[in-house]
């Protein structure tokens, strides 16, 4: 087993344990099984998932990092909602909102164009979640 914690700046979003877990990387996913090596990771918008006893649970995971150990995982992130939590519209505004800073990237400052570019990131992610079932 290994301890997973998942913190957002709002809350802690899980903590027990579980028998694997895996998450989006700048390299690519990565599955986390106990003992695994120690590991300081970039988190980027994805799916986050973890499994217990064959019951698999899945996260809208955003921007972040997680500390991997033998024997727990901490991930720290900006969003970590599971689907049951994901509003379609509200996301599908959000995204709106990201693509029309986007096109207007002539007059945003570099920091305004890559919070759009994170934003509509996250969005995207949320979106592909919440319809992945329907």
């Amino acid at each position: 087993m290994i301890h997973l914690q998942i913190i957002t700046p709002e809350k802690t979003v899980f903590a027990g344990d579980v028998d694997q877990v895996t998450l989006p990387t700048q390299n690519g996913q990565i599955t986390v099984l106990p003992n695994h090596l120690d590991l300081i990771t970039n988190v980027i918008p994805g799916e986050l998932i973890f499994k217990t006893h064959q019951k698999e649970s899945l996260l809208a995971a955003g921007f972040g990092f997680a500390e991997v150990g033998p024997k727990n995982v901490k991930i720290l992130v900006d969003l970590a909602a599971p689907e049951e939590e994901l509003e379609e519209k509200q996301i599908e505004e959000a995204k709106k909102a990201a693509e029309v800073a986007l096109s207007q990237k002539h007059i945003l400052s570099e920091e305004e164009y890559a919070i759009a570019a994170a934003n509509l990131q996250k969005a995207l992610v949320q979106l592909k979640i919440k319809r992945r079932r329907h």
